[in-house]
């Protein structure tokens, strides 16, 4: 069974209202350094808590939840990832965020290209782990559910759990969390999962939720983006990463004005989960080699 962590010094979860819609944070308070964290697809905000904790006091540091905080029917068509790089945009106007560090993962990481190329968010460095850079002819595809590769498993996910118990061996259970770091792993266990009024378990971002988000991901290309971004950007790949055989991030970097690479060894697509300690020391590394003047 997991251990509690609520009393160690996870923030509460905010909302800041992007016009239309309020999108939900977290946020440690810190020092003048300001950092944006960015999670994958189906994922949570409270993940990057064993990484995100080892930039306090010296940074302030946000966390945004990017599930269903619009309408997101996978139906029609999900969540564009356009419009949430819009949103992250207008958040950190709102919320003073100037000259940051933006690290995002999957997701996050396209996301925050998106939002750094196009939408006026001026960071001093980005790290982009396992960036979701398909290859550029999906952008021109339409495509349902059932024929999204990704999407079409996510919204089979398995939903419900009787007990906590019962939940925590599910996890137990899958390759998906076998090399998952045993506080992240935690993490999700407290905050991936919402209790039911009856006692059962939910996923906190609902399957239907999970696949709104990918399909969303189809509707911006940000391969002629890339060129656009000014400052350092280090892009990190999982060794065993199942994605390795179709997205080209070598290409990727090369595209970058001030493209940089790193392959983490032994470490699949969920670099930040699996590992936590040697995601923080990379980030640290990076962010005391940018120069002072950016």
């Amino acid at each position: 069974m997991p251990v509690n962590l609520i009393n160690k010094g996870i923030p509460e979860l905010k909302q800041q209202d992007v016009g239309g819609a309020h999108f939900p944070y977290l946020f440690y308070d810190g020092g003048p350094g300001h950092i944006v964290f960015a999670h994958a697809t189906g994922f949570m905000p409270w993940l990057w808590h064993p990484v995100a904790k080892e930039f306090t006091p010296q940074s302030r540091i946000w966390v945004p939840y990017i599930c269903d905080y619009r309408e997101c029917d996978p139906e029609k068509g999900g969540l564009s990832w356009d419009i949430i790089a819009q949103d992250l945009s207008v958040f950190c106007r709102k919320q003073n965020i100037e000259k940051p560090l933006l690290v995002g993962h999957s997701m996050g990481a396209t996301v925050l290209t998106i939002a750094a190329a196009d939408y006026g968010i001026e960071p001093r460095g980005m790290i982009l782990i396992e960036p979701i850079f398909l290859p550029e002819e999906f952008y021109s595809m339409k495509t349902s559910i059932k024929d999204h590769p990704l999407a079409s498993r996510s919204i089979k996910r398995t939903n419900h759990w009787k007990s906590e118990e019962d939940a925590w061996s599910y996890l137990k259970s899958k390759t998906l969390f076998s090399d998952w770091n045993e506080e992240v792993l935690n993490l999700y266990m407290q905050y991936g999962m919402e209790k039911q009024p009856d006692g059962d378990l939910r996923l906190t971002c609902a399957p239907q939720s999970e696949a709104a988000m990918f399909m969303g991901g189809w509707k911006r290309n940000p391969w002629p983006l890339m060129e656009k971004i000014k400052c350092p950007v280090l892009v990190l790949e999982g060794e065993k990463s199942e994605n390795r055989g179709f997205i080209d991030l070598k290409k990727a970097v090369s595209l970058f004005r001030q493209g940089e690479y790193k392959l983490v060894y032994q470490a699949g697509h969920l670099i930040p989960m699996q590992m936590p300690e040697a995601t923080t020391k990379i980030i640290k590394e990076f962010f005391e080699r940018l120069p002072s003047n950016i």
